[in-house]
């Protein structure tokens, strides 16, 4: 079984977000059961001189963008035992940041089209390729348009994992044929409602599509959260299903983080202590081992939920509790966390920006981990939060419904609320600020927390078996192994 994943961003080479460390740990886990999983993904210029060192330049082709042509150099690189391919245009690619320029659209048309085109060159050719968000959307697209009739590529299968559906890809149709090289008669793969809509052409032209957490596989399909495409979905339900995403345990090791200050496990958790007095000590805070540390990491935007705790964190500071806070995004959220850590010098540190290392002595150092969520596909840092033994107080959605147990129920690991209210959210708050007096219950949820599987064996033996499904091949991965 040989599978290309492709991803406009993979950890450790470009970074944005959680699609990053999905691409980055998935092809490992699926490398380790002798799948034969490589990688593909821009070249930015935000790769490091360091990664670039590894990389050994294997040839260009060019790469039809619409009437144009455009060159493609294709670097191959090594990491964690996993094949990357890193794909060079610098009129592409060469710019400060991963998205957000005004030729995106092009951009990621060439993109995708580059994902088909360099198989010859690299030699490498998957039973299934595995495409990622609107940025990706195009691959199975052109598969669908322009390869079906060529034997190497007319095996193939494509999934198309939905991260966050909020973000589709939308352009006005003028463009279809003089950017994205798509034809006029074939228009209806990618049209919806009057525009051009890459994440409807991807879930349009696929084999299967998945998104990050069966809560979120079936949230989608209503208006609330489906931003529009609920239509598509509910038509195709029968190539949709919810995987839930793992972390990369290794990568996320309290007992081996050299960005804490002390190492821990949940068989040996004295060094968690030391973690929260760095910590507070960091953020100017004083230490006061009965009051509770909530920690909250996020970018600082409405679907976060930040704005339940712009409602009551006045009310919650009123106990013995205090907050630590990094992140940055809306202006508003960023001005507010900013004068309250001013108003509450000794209650509420705020750091905005996303400083990684930082990130890592946040959930180490706190008790709790604060994640209210409008709307959550699956979430990585409640995962590492319990990870590190920070208790989630989360929202019942998405993701966090599929990986966090209220308290009061068997095997519970945090504490969750199901309605979207400010109030509801501040008594989860307080019944964990409360639940941390006991020290010996508190003992055994911290534990309880770390020793909570999250890593990525459950979730990638449930990618293999959809692709076993799709390219009805069962278990012939170690006649492959040359291949990995």
């Amino acid at each position: 079984m040989k599978v290309l994943f492709a991803s406009s961003e993979a950890v450790p080479y470009a970074a944005s977000g959680g699609l990053a460390d999905v691409a980055g740990a998935l092809p490992k886990a699926l490398r380790r059961r002798l799948i034969g999983c490589r990688v593909v993904l821009p070249l930015y210029e935000a790769v490091s001189e360091e990664m670039r060192e590894s990389m050994r330049f294997l040839g260009s082709v060019t790469v039809p963008v619409a009437w144009r042509r455009q060159y493609c150099g294709v670097f191959e690189a090594k990491h964690d035992g996993v094949i990357y391919y890193l794909l060079d245009n610098q009129y592409y690619f060469k710019r400060e940041g991963l998205y957000g320029h005004y030729d995106d659209a092009e951009r990621f048309a060439f993109f995708s089209r580059a994902v088909l085109e360099i198989l010859p060159l690299i030699d490498f050719w998957p039973d299934v390729i595995h495409c990622n968000d609107w940025q990706t959307a195009l691959t199975p697209v052109y598969l669908k348009l322009f390869y079906y009739d060529n034997e190497p590529y007319k095996k193939m299968k494509t999934v198309f994992t939905i991260h966050n559906i909020q973000y589709q890809g939308q352009y006005d149709m003028q463009i279809l044929e003089d950017v994205f090289g798509i034809p006029g008669w074939a228009k209806s793969l990618v049209e919806y409602n009057g525009a051009v809509n890459l994440m409807k052409g991807g879930i349009e032209a696929c084999d299967q599509v998945t998104t990050v957490s069966p809560t979120y596989a079936q949230e989608i399909l209503d208006p609330w959260y489906a931003y529009g495409l609920e239509g598509i979905l509910k038509e195709r339900t029968w190539k949709l299903q919810g995987i839930l995403n793992g972390i990369d345990t290794e990568n996320y090791d309290p007992a081996a983080d050299p960005a804490i200050a002390a190492p821990y496990s949940a068989e040996d958790p004295a060094g968690k202590r030391a973690c929260k007095e760095a910590l507070l000590r960091e953020m100017n805070l004083p230490f006061d081992e009965a009051v509770p540390v909530v920690g909250m990491v996020s970018r600082l935007v409405g679907h976060k939920g930040l704005d339940l705790v712009k409602y009551i964190l006045e009310e919650l500071l009123i106990q013995p509790i205090q907050f630590v806070v990094l992140g940055s995004g809306e202006c508003g959220y960023e001005t507010f966390f900013r004068e309250m850590a001013e108003r509450h010098p000794d209650k509420v540190a705020f750091r905005c920006g996303f400083v990684p290392a930082l990130s890592r002595r946040i959930y180490a150092g706190s008790d709790l981990f604060l994640m209210p969520s409008k709307s959550e596909p699956c979430g990585l840092s409640q995962l590492i939060a319990l990870r590190y033994g920070a208790i989630p107080v989360v929202r019942e959605t998405g993701g966090l419904n599929d990986t966090i147990t209220d308290v009061t129920k068997e095997n519970g690991n945090g504490f969750t609320f199901f309605a979207y209210n400010a109030h509801d959210m501040g008594t989860a708050v307080t019944r964990g600020a409360e639940a941390f007096g006991d020290k010996e219950k508190w003992n055994i949820l911290v534990r309880r927390a770390m020793e909570c599987d999250n890593s990525w064996n459950r979730s990638a033996d449930e990618y293999i078996k959809l692709y076993r499904r799709l390219t009805k091949k069962q278990g012939n991965e170690g006649k492959q192994r040359e291949t990995l």
